[in-house]
């Protein structure tokens, strides 16, 4: 069972790096963390995950990746599923932490969790910035 959290680590150590760029002061040294960059390239891109179905552990379709967001401390990625509604109408957004979804058998999967469930959740909004 692969974890889908190996490219987003990647791309969450990236981008903080890159946004931590402009903060460092003169003369304060700079450390970047090295990657075993094998292991990284048999990970997923977000781009590859972003759309994807998401099924429970009784193979239910349960909804969709909408997306996949870094939080702002830079550490913990969350899945933004997109559940219920047909057709693309009447969907709702939830966010779950990335690092409870899994792969099995090239099927990403949220094991235990069931519509209902997920519609008790609390709804996700983007920030307006």
């Amino acid at each position: 069972m692969q974890r889908l959290s190996l490219s987003v680590g990647a791309a969450a150590v990236a981008l903080s790096v890159l946004a931590a760029g402009p903060g460092f002061t003169q003369g304060q040294p700079q450390t970047i963390t090295k990657v075993d960059v094998q292991q990284v390239s048999t990970g997923f891109r977000a781009s590859k995950v972003i759309g994807a179905d998401v099924v429970n552990a009784a193979n239910e379709s349960i909804g969709k990746i909408d997306d996949v967001i870094i939080a702002s401390d830079g550490k913990a990625p969350y899945a933004v599923l997109s559940i219920g509604g047909f057709l693309g109408m009447g969907a709702r957004l939830i966010a779950v932490p990335y690092e409870s979804l899994r792969v099995v058998e090239k099927k990403i999967m949220l094991p235990g969790a069931t519509k209902e469930q997920l519609k008790t959740l609390p709804e996700f909004r983007y920030a307006s910035n």
